[in-house]
């Protein structure tokens, strides 16, 4: 399974798609980037005069790339042409330094549990210059 087709099947869009790339995809994780645009809109007024990006959206960001590109390429010999339903089902995260507006993001995400359509994979966030953004653990449900 291509880039693209994970992608293509991901229940998300433009302006809550938060994946541009899918570097390597492999039955044991996933590494991915994506850039926060300046002009996203919860940049407005987070916070005043000095925007970063809110600990909800890396995480969405973690999950999107690190559970549900994942769980989509280890159902890909089941996967015809429906979405699969994707969900997230618990987070422990811990957070280190900021990003901000315009900044380019890679996740890497290891597979922990896979069982029974359940998700559970050790996610870690890097900016650019390779320092540790965040990481944790975030499982998900992933079903056909």
């Amino acid at each position: 399974m291509k880039q693209k087709d994970i992608l293509s099947l991901l229940p998300y869009e433009e302006p809550f798609l938060f994946v541009d790339t899918l570097d390597e995809v492999s039955d044991e994780g996933v590494r991915g980037t994506y850039r926060y645009a300046e002009d996203l809109d919860f940049y407005k007024g987070h916070f005043k005069d000095m925007p970063v990006t809110p600990g909800v959206i890396l995480t969405e960001t973690m999950a999107q790339i690190g559970v549900g590109s994942l769980g989509i390429f280890l159902l890909r010999d089941r996967i015809e042409q429906d979405f699969p339903k994707i969900a997230m089902t618990s987070t422990a995260m811990d957070f280190f330094i900021p990003v901000y507006p315009g900044e380019k993001v890679e996740v890497v995400s290891k597979k922990e549990v896979w069982r029974f359509g359940k998700l559970r994979c050790s996610v870690q966030m890097f900016n650019a210059k390779k320092e540790l953004v965040c990481r944790g653990k975030i499982s998900g449900m992933v079903q056909i």
